[in-house]
């Protein structure tokens, strides 16, 4: 039984966003599970074009980014008040995958797109996160 879902969102994609949102929340509702979101930022800090960047950019860029994910959770899912929000920095299918472990998840809820051609040769996050996680990975087809 489900009983911890981690719903992954891109907070550059509004519209998805919300659309992966809504299916975790009925997921969570259907399992009487709780439910966390989580959004990826990428790290520039620790690479050259990090150096173009005033100091504490990270820092109020993640923040910026917990404010619109409690904004977006609160508008897409007004019922649920025990949401945990995380901001996490860096690559987004290795947050991910860490994040499922540190807080115990049985289930993360992904969306993706149809692949194109790079996607087939990089991996897109959302096949990276169904081939490496531990648990139940459900992907929301996009687009």
């Amino acid at each position: 039984m489900t009983k911890h879902i981690l719903c992954a969102v891109d907070l550059t994609h509004d519209g998805d966003a919300r659309a992966i949102l809504v299916e975790s929340g009925r997921l969570a509702d259907f399992y009487g599970a709780r439910l966390s979101v989580i959004t990826v930022l990428p790290d520039y800090g620790s690479s050259w074009v990090g150096t173009f960047f005033k100091e504490g950019a990270m820092k109020e860029a993640a923040q910026a980014a917990s404010d619109a994910l409690h904004e977006m959770v609160a508008g897409v899912l007004p019922e649920r008040q025990d949401v945990r929000h995380i901001v996490d920095i860096g690559s987004a299918y290795e947050k991910v995958l860490e994040v499922v472990e540190k807080i115990g998840a049985d289930m993360v809820v992904v969306g993706a797109h149809r692949p194109d051609f790079k996607d087939r040769i990089l991996g897109p996050n959302a096949a990276r996160i169904v081939r490496n996680a531990r648990v139940s990975v459900l992907v929301i087809r996009l687009g």
